[in-house]
């Protein structure tokens, strides 16, 4: 059996099939219900914090517990994609992207459901903790499981287009989360939402990722995994030894191209709404507005360049798109002061822009060999999104203090960063550009 490489008359790669539309479909709908499980804790920390932690506690020390916990979920990430991924390197992919889903949406509901502080004392906010790092598990094995799965379900032309549009769908989780918190502070007083109404995210969350779980038990096994249970090499192996000793090289790529997307996404789609407000003047309604609009560019632009990536190549692909983001980035942050016009058509342009993020899987697993992608992928991804997801906000804020200027910047060597790997893309490209069924050429070969 010969995974993914089917084409259609004359050499071309053949169009999507009805099954390759429901493979990306329900793998989209479980991303983006995963993602704004993770997210939603961070739109209602300032209502959590005081419910879960003693009365007597000081304000700043209740946030910076609270975010503590949000951060804890970011730091679980690497061990839970580590585990999750090794086992689906040895016994499938699809019981590791139905389990990953199944954790986030049992974890997310027992948030919805937890008594506070008032009831329980100490073991409420232990409870919250505990249930923060499991969707920190469930998102580590997600993201990685999600990419190789599609990857490995449709023609291989189409790899692009396909992980572009799962991209897509984790952006949108993340539009969706800001849009219903937003829905939640809108309906119902401030009182409201202490009493109560902050559980109505979790719960739905929770509810709609039970029904992803249920939809995805009708998704099948890769047909590469099941040509490498056929071939027998799934056994007697330890995935991440193999990455680590054979496959650094495919780490540093992936680990890069993981800086990249997580910079992106991070400074103009996670910090920006708050830069609006302090640093240009606009109030929270705008900022909110503007940071939205954007999005819904970036899920567009995330389709998009999966699709042309899978036609010029991801090193021609990242040469001109890191110069087209840094363009859009600088004109954006040098002109969000002026009018709201202009503010949503330059957020809208470098939206576009950061779409560039959708093509990033599509080297990364390549980057790997199917014996050990997904662990290969997890490892790199969650690592690197570990170190820079995290870092990145620390960076910007830091020398903000001594240029006004020092996110767009920061993206400035983003920027430079994607063209460069770009260009040292276009130099292997003879054997980035191989087929990724079972073994394949691959990046992490040369």
């Amino acid at each position: 059996m010969t995974a993914n490489v089917s084409s259609a008359p004359g050499g071309k790669p053949r169009a999507l099939n009805r099954e390759d539309f429901r493979v990306l479909g329900l793998s989209a709908l479980g991303g983006a219900l995963e993602f704004y499980d993770f997210i939603i804790f961070v739109f209602f920390a300032a209502v959590i914090g005081p419910l879960f932690f003693p009365p007597s506690m000081p304000e700043w020390l209740v946030l910076i517990q609270t975010f503590g916990i949000f951060a804890a979920g970011y730091l679980v990430r690497p061990l839970g994609g580590i585990v999750l991924a090794h086992f689906g390197d040895r016994y499938g992919r699809k019981r590791v992207f139905a389990l990953s889903v199944f954790l986030m949406s049992v974890s997310t509901l027992a948030m919805a459901c937890l008594p506070t502080y008032a009831t329980l004392g100490i073991g409420a906010p232990v409870l919250l903790i505990l249930f923060r790092m499991v969707q920190g598990a469930a998102i580590g094995g997600e993201v990685p499981g999600a990419w190789t799965f599609v990857a490995e379900h449709v023609p291989a032309g189409r790899v692009g287009l396909a992980c572009g549009f799962l991209c897509s769908g984790l952006t949108f989780g993340i539009l969706l989360g800001s849009l219903i918190a937003t829905a939640v502070n809108w309906t119902f007083s401030p009182a409201e939402v202490h009493d109560f109404a902050w559980r109505i995210p979790f719960f739905i969350g929770g509810v709609f990722g039970l029904l992803a779980v249920w939809l995805r038990r009708w998704l099948h096994e890769t047909p590469v995994f099941l040509e490498m249970k056929a071939s027998r090499v799934t056994e007697d192996v330890l995935p991440l030894k193999i990455v680590l000793r054979d496959h650094l090289h495919g780490v540093i790529i992936s680990g890069l191209l993981t800086w990249v997307l997580s910079a992106g996404i991070v400074v103009t789609t996670l910090m920006t709404a708050t830069l609006l407000q302090k640093l240009y003047g606009h109030s929270a309604l705008e900022s909110l507005l503007a940071t939205s609009f954007g999005t819904l560019f970036l899920i567009a632009g995330t389709i998009a360049s999966g699709a042309i990536v899978d036609r010029v190549g991801s090193g021609r692909f990242f040469a001109l798109a890191g110069p087209f983001f840094g363009v859009a980035t600088w004109l954006f942050y040098s002109h969000a002061g002026g009018p709201l016009p202009v503010v949503f058509a330059l957020y809208a342009l470098m939206g576009l822009s950061v779409g560039m993020v959708g093509a990033v899987p599509y080297v990364m697993v390549r980057a790997f060999p199917a014996q050990v992608r997904f662990s290969g992928l997890s490892f790199s991804y969650n690592v690197a999104y570990a170190i820079f997801g995290g870092l990145t906000p620390v960076l910007v804020t830091t020398f903000l203090s001594v240029n006004p200027m020092a996110h767009a910047w920061y993206l400035l060597f983003i920027a430079a960063l994607t063209t460069g790997l770009g260009l040292y893309l276009i130099a292997r490209s003879d054997r980035v550009e191989g087929e990724i069924g079972l073994d394949r050429g691959t990046l992490a070969g040369v």
